[in-house]
């Protein structure tokens, strides 16, 4: 049944549908003549219909479009089909047609043919035949000579009216005075307040003739008068068009107030609704009306010393054309990219042709007697040159501008710059003055003012001038355009002498507002003005490194400062300046290539003169700054706000490795944190606001901004823990625990770091977290609870917010996408054994017997118990999502194992692979057919590979552990399962056979005759570069110890070479030692591994445990008692001894030979960075590092490697960044288990030959080199967003020391001695 008209056979009436529209469609243009008795009723529905969509066709831009909205009037208008005119032709068509379509239906239909897509082959077929028979044909017809005879009717009545309308109107304007006014523009009247007059060419040439300059100005008038009233279009189509645009600029030339405005507003109307083609023609027009008023011997433009009084009538006049110009230019840019570039390059043309109209004369002028420029006209309107401004902005007109600036109107530039020169040159404009001209721009705009001097009007075009140029800077094709020549200067002005000039005028007219905090007023001052042309260049990555990132620049931007760090102040200097300069210094420092120019110069020449770099002026004032040692500026002491300012500009540098390494001998963070200790202790003092008293209001704004710069302090001080060194620095003023809190007050409202940083706190937390005394400030702060809560909702209750309608799906990977983010912030928080160890360290599980479903864990010990510890029912049954809840802590447990000293203390606390066996035991079938056989799913595979990676220990091609995935095909995972040691033999690699080595060889010859030659050292350093270049696979078994023990000794026997004060070994009380459960699982998994190696005995556990405990009674005697609370610090090295055990296996299990070599090798420099325990809590480090917890491993090497990654590969750095890890992280992972479980065994022997060889230097080279060789890895994980998992979990495969043991040699000889000075320094 149809919808419509309730009739049941829906073809025919949808045939109907589809004659009407063809009918329709032609029904106001097509249409004539009806019987005589319907004329007047068929006239009322015509009528009726076109009164209904008036709007629409009003609103038409032109004739065609009012067409084409009649032809698509039922696509677009839902009451189509209620208009009486469209019923009665649908009565009309199914008289006529009716029963033609129901016989063509029954034709189509009764031939038994099957309509594959239904209805519409049918209508399709019915209304192909009836459009083509007669009785369609002479319908259309009648109807076509019925509504002609309607539609003319209508016409001729409509002309009668308008006639009589245009009598009435004519009379009412003599009969009333029009007055004019600048608000009451031409521009802002619009083309449909009056109806259309439709005109053919006939009567368009007796308008154009009656606007005739010879016909008296009432006749032009009302010619005029009707031209407004007609389409734009069907003017400009006229064959007398050339003709019209002369009589319209002789209009608009007319003294005639009247004649002139009504030129003006067929010009304004002819803009707002003409084709693109029209209104471009209108506006050359214009421009060209508007060049001839300043190139005509008798223009009425005056003098820039009379200035301009916007009263004078033809002042008023010239301003409303220039205004409708500048309209049209503002809005041009939205739509000019849809028509030909030729259409858009005369509109820029005309506009750059105008401007440029007298500059040539007026340069060659007196300044002061020369007539006004239609640029100063175009200043007043818009005085920061936004028309400029849009032209520019896309590439498609700027390429155009630039063009023609360069090949034609380059004037128009040579004319700005000399603005800009005019501006600063002038004596006469003192700071008052300026503060005068600021007030009156402010005038300007509200339109209070009526009369501007020529001072004024100088200064509104080098507004509007310094506008222009600066977006022209931002441009490559616009900076080419200089250097310019211009007038009483011997050297062109080069793009450097244009910004040092601007930078100069800030100090000239320093009078601006502070922190951005601009009023309407002051927007216009010359320093604010600056500051926004520097700011936008700041912004472009191109503009700037070619206009700011320049030694002049950062010389002038210095030039305030520099006198008075010499206590003199040789220009009037007040705080806004200081203020807009280290704004601007800081968008230096926040870019590579700013911060480079600030640290070390333009292509370094501050490191090559030995001067100053602009980073350690900056640092020196700065400290000044805090320490109040500089002069006063205005006679008051500096403010929070400046003060604020050049800290953030250190901040920008002290945040990266390299800027702290520049920044560090100034103690910043010492002059901060005494800055922030007297600023809270004041906010302490500042007594509480009373309400009622006088006094509250001024106590409570005091208190308030006491506060504001204690949060200031606090916030700059917390940067530092952006690097390793940072956060030593940091750590040792005593302010983590206030930072880290104020860290966590911002994190969680999601606050951004600073105005110049792009990322969030996530990598400075993942920095902070590497240390122990840094996750106990995390952990008192409340962060790691409100990690640990977030993560619970998200695994086990979901938000809050979300809204049930469907059921949560099941997850398919093992971490759900939505935990991703809590299971890598996890990750990122546990990567080292510090925060571990400060976490869970000495700390039972709770193994509650019955578990709450609304108690929520707040810890890590917690997530322990009720995550990866599944041991009880009770813990089981406490978790909604127990499969995906319990694989969430089992994929967090195999990252945490990953680190071998989390591994012992997992173990040794909590028996982790006890339990993790006795699950598996439990989850092995109990049928009778199967018995024995393990149930294979998800968690059962996770555990088996755990388990694994627990027991076996190797490199990547040592050991073998199982995927986590099953397979397709009948036997899913051929991995056997099992449920107590030891492990299926199918995962054990065969053991490596030691080959014989040849005796012979070079390096053995050298070693026997080392006590003969004086540089020996020197040989054997060269001897073994060249060996591990071409035969690696020499320098291992005993080639290797007896390298490594003869060049040990040969330092050890140097006192220079001595860095530590040498301790003898003594044996006494050695036996009564015991070892910590720790050291006792770390030891087993030695000797395993020494087996597995095929270079330990049977009994090699006892002897190792004995050159444990000699090594530790050795290493006690330098130990000093600490007074921190730190767990790590209480007692003796918590950790194992991975490198005093590397050197067992190293030296076959010979515990005798290996203690000998680590006493000699303990007096060395590389020891405080190769064996880790050597420098816990030692008296040879300063009694604060000691107490701090942060090993020079972390602080020293991992900082120096951030540092040489980010110059070396900065694609891994910028990696790192995005995905909230730190390369200092995973290298000190490395680093403090020797590589074990990432390098095969020959690789870790050449590791520890390099460092003690080579120099400790190799420490940082070889973990650069690493990076690069992951680099391909490390950019995918990036992506994936896997990389902490990624980096901790999969050995290293294919990397070969030799291999890139040249690229270190390069490194060597760019940084030795920056990190050899670093790595000196410690003590």
């Amino acid at each position: 049944m149809c919808a419509r008209c309730s009739c049941v056979n829906t073809d025919h009436c949808f045939l109907e549908q589809q004659l009407e529209y063809y009918a329709a469609e032609s029904q106001l243009s097509k249409m004539s003549h009806l019987s005589n008795e319907d004329e007047s009723s068929l006239q009322s529905l015509v009528r009726q219909l076109l009164k209904s969509i008036k709007e629409r066709i009003v609103g038409a831009p032109s004739l065609e479009c009012a067409e084409e909205i009649l032809l698509h009037l039922e696509e677009t208008d839902e009451n189509f089909h209620n208009y009486e005119l469209v019923k009665y032709l649908r009565n009309h068509i199914d008289d006529v047609l009716g029963s033609v379509i129901e016989k063509e239906t029954e034709k189509c239909t009764g031939e038994g043919r099957t309509l594959v897509s239904g209805q519409d082959t049918l209508v399709q077929q019915v209304t192909r035949s009836i459009r083509e028979s007669k009785e369609y044909k002479d319908m259309m017809q009648s109807l076509k000579n019925s509504m002609m005879v309607v539609v003319e009717s209508l016409i001729n009545k409509f002309e009668e009216d308008q006639l009589k309308k245009e009598e009435l109107h004519r009379k009412k304007q003599h009969e009333q005075h029009t007055h004019y006014c600048m608000d009451n523009c031409s521009d802002s009247g619009s083309l449909f307040n009056q109806s259309y007059t439709f005109m053919n060419q006939e009567q368009l040439q007796i308008i154009i003739g009656r606007m005739d300059p010879s016909q008296s100005k009432e006749v032009r008038r009302d010619a005029l008068h009707t031209l407004c009233c007609a389409p734009p279009s069907d003017v400009l189509n006229c064959e007398y068009w050339g003709t019209l645009c002369k009589y319209l600029a002789a209009a608009l030339s007319d003294p005639d107030s009247t004649l002139s405005d009504k030129g003006l507003r067929f010009y304004a109307k002819t803009f707002s609704s003409s084709t693109f083609s029209i209104s471009r023609e209108i506006y050359t027009s214009l421009a060209k009306h508007l060049e001839s008023c300043f190139t005509s011997q008798q223009s009425s433009v005056p003098s820039l010393s009379v200035g301009v009084d916007i009263t004078n009538p033809d002042i008023i006049q010239l301003l409303k054309k220039f205004r409708l110009l500048n309209e049209f230019q503002k809005e041009v840019p939205s739509f000019w990219i849809r028509h030909p570039e030729k259409f858009m390059e005369e509109i820029v043309e005309s506009t750059l042709s105008l401007l440029s109209a007298t500059h040539e004369q007026s340069l060659n002028s007196d300044t002061s007697d020369h007539v006004l420029e239609p640029i100063y006209f175009l200043a007043m309107l818009d005085i920061k040159a936004s028309w400029f401004k849009k032209w520019m902005h896309g590439y498609y007109s700027r390429t155009v501008v630039l063009r023609l600036l360069e090949n034609k109107y380059k004037s128009l530039i040579t004319a700005s710059v000399q603005q800009c020169l005019n501006y600063f040159d002038s004596r006469n404009l003192e700071d008052d003055a300026t503060d005068n001209l600021c007030t009156m721009l402010y005038h300007l705009n509200s339109g209070q003012r009526t009369y501007y001097t020529g001072h004024e009007l100088q200064y509104i075009c080098f507004v509007h001038s310094l506008c222009l140029l600066g977006r022209l800077l931002m441009y490559t094709h616009g900076r080419k355009l200089f250097p310019i020549k211009v007038k009483n200067r011997k050297e062109p002005v080069s793009l450097m002498d244009l910004l040092v000039l601007l930078i100069r005028m800030m100090y000239q007219h320093p009078n601006t507002a502070q922190n951005g905090n601009v009023m309407q007023a002051d927007s216009y001052a010359p320093a604010n003005l600056v500051m926004e042309v520097l700011r936008m260049l700041c912004s472009g990555k191109e503009c700037a490194t070619e206009c700011l990132y320049k030694s002049i620049i950062t010389d002038s931007l210095l030039f305030p400062i520099v006198p008075l760090l010499k206590e003199k102040q040789i220009i009037t200097c007040n705080e806004t300046v200081l203020i807009n300069i280290a704004d601007i210094l800081a968008r230096i420092a926040s870019t590579d290539r700013g911060l480079s120019l600030l640290l070390f110069g333009e292509n370094d020449n501050a490191v090559a003169t030995n001067c100053l770099s602009a980073a350690q002026i900056i640092a020196e004032f700065t400290k000044r700054l805090l320490d109040g040692e500089l002069p006063a500026l205005d006679g008051s002491e500096p403010s929070s706000a400046l003060k604020g300012a050049f800290i953030f500009v250190c901040r920008q540098m002290y945040n990266t490795c390299e800027g702290l390494e520049v920044l560090m001998p100034y103690g910043l963070h010492e002059s901060i944190s005494k800055a922030w200790k007297k600023a809270s202790l004041l906010t302490e003092r500042i007594p509480t606001p009373v309400a009622g008293n006088e006094s509250g209001s001024s106590t409570a704004q005091e208190l308030q901004n006491m506060m504001i710069l204690e949060e200031m302090l606090l916030d700059n001080l917390l940067n530092f823990a952006a690097t390793p060194k940072g956060l030593l620095l940091l750590q040792q003023t005593g302010a983590i625990n206030e930072c880290v809190n104020y860290m966590f007050s911002r994190f969680t409202k999601k606050l951004q770091v600073s105005k110049c940083e792009k990322f969030g706190y996530g990598v400075m937390v993942t920095q902070i977290a590497a240390t122990a005394p840094g996750i106990v400030a995390l952990q008192s702060s409340g962060f790691i609870k409100a990690l640990v809560m977030e993560l619970w909702s998200v695994l086990e209750c979901g938000r809050d917010d979300a809204r049930m309608i469907n059921p949560k799906p099941t997850p398919v990977e093992p971490i759900d996408r939505s935990c991703q983010k809590s299971f890598l912030a996890l990750v990122n928080l546990l990567s080292s054994y510090q925060a571990v160890y400060e976490l869970i360290g000495n700390l039972p599980l709770p193994n509650k017997a019955v578990y709450s479903l609304r108690e929520v864990p707040s810890s890590i010990v917690d997530v322990i118990d009720r995550l990866i510890i599944i041991n009880s029912n009770a813990k089981i049954h406490s978790l909604f999502n127990y499969e995906h809840s319990h694989m969430f802590g089992l994929r967090l447990l195999s990252v945490l194992c990953c680190n071998l000293d989390i591994l012992l203390l997992l173990e040794s606390q909590y028996s982790v692979s006890e339990i993790l066996l006795n699950a598996q035991k439990e989850n092995i079938k109990e049928d009778l057919e199967n018995l024995g056989d393990f149930i294979i799913d998800g968690l059962s595979v996770e555990r088996n590979h755990i388990l694994i990676r627990m027991d076996l220990v190797g490199g990547a091609s040592e050991r073998v552990l199982p995927p986590r995935v099953l397979q397709k095909g009948n036997d899913p995972y051929p991995w056997p399962l099992f449920s107590s040691y030891p492990i299926p033999k199918c995962y054990l690699q065969e053991p490596l056979k030691n080959l014989a080595l040849r005796q012979d060889n070079e390096v053995i010859k050298l070693l026997k005759n080392s006590e003969k030659q004086t540089d020996w050292l020197e040989c054997c350093k060269k001897l073994f570069c060249k060996t591990m270049t071409t035969k690696p696979e020499i320098i291992k078994g005993n080639t290797l110890v007896e390298l490594l023990e003869k060049v040990v000794e040969y330092l050890s026997n140097n006192p220079s070479e001595w860095f530590f004060r040498p301790y003898e070994a003594t044996d006494t009380g050695v036996k009564h030692l015991s070892l910590s459960p720790i050291q006792q699982l770390g030891i087993k998994m030695v000797v395993r591994y020494g087996r597995f190696l095929g270079v330990l005995k049977t009994d090699s556990d006892k002897e190792l445990a004995v050159l444990l405990m000699h090594c530790d009674r050795f290493l006690k005697q330098q130990q000093v008692a600490t007074s921190s609370s730190l767990c790590c610090l209480q007692g003796g090295y918590v950790r194992h001894d991975w490198f005093a055990s590397t050197a067992f296996l190293i030296m076959s299990g010979d515990g005798e030979r290996t203690l000998k070599f680590l006493q000699q090798f303990s007096n060395l420099l590389v020891s405080a960075f190769l064996w880790l325990p050597r420098l816990h809590r030692s008296i040879h480090l300063p009694v604060e590092s000691a107490e701090s917890g942060i090993h020079p491993v972390y602080s020293c090497t991992t900082y120096y490697i951030e540092m040489l990654l980010k110059m070396e590969l900065p694609l891994v750095f910028s990696a790192f960044r995005m995905s909230g890890f730190t390369p200092s992280q995973i290298c000190q992972h490395w680093l403090a288990q020797c590589f074990w479980n990432y390098l095969n065994w020959t690789e870790i022997g050449h590791y520890i030959a390099i460092c003690i060889i080579l120099g400790p230097d190799y420490q940082v080279y070889m973990c650069i080199a690493l990076l690069k060789h992951l680099q391909q890895g490390i950019l995918h994980h990036m992506q994936t967003q896997d990389l902490q998992v990624f980096l901790k979990e999969e050995a290293i495969h294919g990397f070969h020391i030799s291999r890139y043991l040249e690229y270190m040699e390069k490194l060597e000889k760019s940084y030795r001695t920056t990190i050899l000075t670093g790595m000196k320094n410690i003590k």
